[in-house]
């Protein structure tokens, strides 16, 4: 399979919605893509809102700015799944496993809302659950 990665799409005549949008979470799970916002902000839509496990919300500037000072831990995905709602709108659900340094594991459910423009899938929405211990 053959694919070509542009922004934030990944473009391939095989890979399915599925594939293409468990690569781009992949992505942004990646500790060096979270501290680049010239590299994060393209996958990220103008209107851009999350809704944090502490119960902010965070725009597209705020998030840009907050991840470039996060210390990631290890993050890894479980669970996905993906619907598409429309031809150009996708609803993304899974699990996370978060292992810190001190090799403390904590889970969180998320969910996360994908548009395609012209072509290219941008993150609209995104939320973070905490699951309790």
């Amino acid at each position: 399979m053959s694919d070509t990665s542009v922004r934030g799409r990944v473009v391939s005549s095989m890979a399915s919605l599925s594939e293409q949008l468990l690569e781009l979470e992949k992505k942004l799970l990646d500790p060096a893509l979270r501290r680049s916002p010239e590299k994060l902000a393209p996958m990220l839509a103008e209107e851009f809102v999350e809704f944090a496990s502490s119960g902010r919300a965070y725009d597209k500037k705020q998030v840009l700015y907050k991840l470039r000072k996060q210390v990631p831990g290890q993050l890894a995905i479980e669970e996905f799944r993906a619907i598409d709602v429309t031809s150009s709108l996708a609803l993304v659900r899974y699990r996370a496993r978060a292992e810190s340094a001190d090799r403390i594991l904590r889970y969180s459910l998320r969910s996360s809302v994908w548009t395609q423009r012209d072509g290219v899938w941008q993150m609209l929405f995104h939320q973070g659950t905490t699951v309790p211990d």
